[in-house]
């Protein structure tokens, strides 16, 4: 109530104190005292009105990662062949890939180029026409691989018979195949892994003139020539079933040639413009460089990933740099928020074929050249090998990034 209705009531009630009221009360009652004793104070239980501002919650942005690794050329000459025989047509690979399965296992996708076939009928064979016993492809799958290249010069050695066989066993090991087919697909690889969807495809340049062995109703379809239309469409067609990124195995180039040729370059190049991110090179038999090419976000371009496994060396073929290897890891990353993926992290595991003897055999042994150098791999090594190992590593990173 306001100051001038409080003190109308008060002289209300003074009035009515000093007329009516018995002698009993004093008429001298100070105003102060009923004030005092007669205002009362009442709680505003008005609402109170105020203003609420919402502060927005950050979203975190949802990322996955996974890890791609490649290697080049895995052939088995019969020296190799011999190695691993254990008796009654018997054989076991697994022994030359112990050093590095670590690196191949711990991959969520791992992928080799098969540079033989698997009849998986004696007689086996070396160069120039292969034909390799089935455990080796068992021997992969023990390893860790997980997708195998079929498409090389040597798809053809033995026939429409060597393809399908070569399937057949890439199937029973639980692996999956690119670049060869037993009928007419059009179908590509797309893998899924944590979300993140990978399409994988391959290409030879070449059949080493054993394309008659086919109909050409045959060759259009059971091996992946490179047809810059074809490869093309391919890309197009990953891209169609949701591939984040799509990954090409080329075998191409020049043998022996540590740099690759223009038209490697070229098409590489061609490639990256039609949506293709990622390109592992095979068949040189000996490492080339390694490329970044931005279109608009960073792709990537290895033209040559060496012999990871053969009996290729400088006595036998009078190069030395057919001894190196490499492990190309690639971490990719995927932002589901915003649906950008891209590569976040290459490293690479340079790797050499150790050759030696023991119980009468030769033994052949891929081994990470970084962990025996710096001791952490312990394997008897003479002079001139430990100093052949000293120049495979600076080779092979000089050669890749120009370390």
């Amino acid at each position: 109530m306001n100051n001038k209705l409080k003190i109308f009531f008060i002289l209300i009630l003074i009035i009515s104190l000093s007329s009516g009221c018995t002698s009993k009360v004093d008429p001298l009652i100070k105003v102060e005292e009923i004030l005092e004793e007669s205002i009362v104070f009442i709680e505003d239980k008005s609402p109170q009105i105020t203003e609420v501002i919402e502060v927005p919650k950050k979203i975190e942005d949802r990322i996955e990662e996974i890890s791609i690794v490649a290697v080049g050329d895995l052939m088995f000459h019969i020296p190799q062949v011999k190695s691993a025989y254990l008796g009654n047509k018997e054989y076991d690979f697994t022994p030359t890939f112990k050093h590095i399965k670590k690196y191949i296992e711990s991959a969520d996708i791992a992928l080799a180029n098969y540079e033989t076939v698997t009849l998986n009928t004696e007689p086996y064979t070396g160069f120039p026409r292969f034909n390799s016993p089935k455990e080796t492809m068992s021997a992969i799958a023990e390893t860790g691989f997980d997708i195998i290249s079929t498409a090389n010069n040597h798809s053809l050695d033995r026939g429409k018979k060597g393809i399908i066989s070569t399937l057949d066993a890439i199937d029973e090991y639980s692996l999956k195949s690119i670049g060869t087919y037993r009928i007419p697909t059009e179908d590509v690889l797309i893998e899924d892994i944590k979300g993140i969807k990978i399409g994988f495809l391959s290409y030879t340049y070449s059949l080493n003139g054993l394309d008659s062995l086919l109909t050409k109703e045959e060759l259009g379809y059971m091996i992946n020539i490179i047809d810059e239309e074809k490869i093309k469409a391919d890309i197009e067609k990953t891209k169609e079933l949701g591939a984040d990124l799509t990954v090409l195995f080329l075998h191409w180039g020049h043998e022996y040639h540590n740099e690759p040729s223009n038209y490697q370059i070229e098409l590489g190049k061609k490639i990256i413009d039609w949506g293709g991110n990622i390109i592992f090179g095979s068949h040189p038999h000996v490492i080339q460089k390694s490329e970044i090419m931005e279109n608009p976000k960073e792709n990537y371009i290895i033209y040559s990933m060496g012999n990871f496994l053969s009996n290729q060396n400088k006595e036998l073929v009078g190069n030395s740099l057919t001894e190196d290897g490499v492990i190309v890891k690639l971490n990719i990353e995927k932002n589901f928020t915003t649906g950008e993926t891209s590569i976040k992290e290459i490293k690479y595991i340079p790797t050499w074929v150790y050759k030696y003897r023991a119980e009468g055999k030769l033994k052949l042994e891929i081994v990470p050249v970084e962990e025996v150098i710096n001791g952490d791999l312990k394997i008897e090594l003479t002079k001139t090998q430990f100093n052949r190992i000293e120049e495979s590593l600076k080779s092979t990173l000089d050669t890749i990034i120009g370390k």
